[in-house]
């Protein structure tokens, strides 16, 4: 009977650290207050890197796909929006994952996949028009999430 209670106690504290981790790696990640009212994302220098390297990669693709707009090349305009639609986002490591908040990973996953749909209509609608609007609305989560959060790295001494 003892050995009973010691399993199911033991079962009990493994369960508590399963939730706790759980809710550390999806939903919590590596943040903390940051002075100027957003959240800091703190990692390690390399994922810090990743990260902005990732971002400064959005910033190329919507000047690329904002000229292929101006010049009604729309096969350009997909082919740069493709380079950085969801395919691009399975190169990042899972420890990177687990440091992040979940509302930072749904506004990059939601980002990926508005990528890729403007790469879909710009092929297959061929509408200037439609794809501007599009680049709108997916700079509109490059606004929140800058508005929301920096990106610190770990200072190791």
């Amino acid at each position: 009977m003892k050995e009973c209670k010691f399993c199911w106690s033991m079962s009990v504290v493994l369960g508590v650290v399963v939730v706790a981790m759980s809710y550390k790696f999806i939903f919590a990640g590596s943040v903390v207050p940051a002075t100027d009212g957003r959240q800091a994302i703190v990692l390690e220098s390399a994922e810090r890197d990743l990260v902005l390297e990732e971002m400064r990669m959005f910033l190329s693709s919507v000047q690329k796909i904002t000229q292929a707009i101006s010049e009604e090349d729309m096969e350009a305009a997909a082919k740069y929006a493709r380079e950085v639609g969801l395919a691009a986002q399975q190169a990042v490591p899972g420890a990177l994952m687990g440091k992040l908040p979940l509302a930072f990973k749904k506004l990059g996953f939601d980002t990926h996949s508005k990528f890729d749909a403007l790469a879909l209509d710009a092929e297959s609608l061929g509408d200037p028009q439609h794809t501007m609007q599009q680049l709108s609305t997916l700079m509109n989560n490059c606004v929140a999430c800058h508005a929301t959060y920096q990106i610190n790295s770990i200072v190791k001494k």
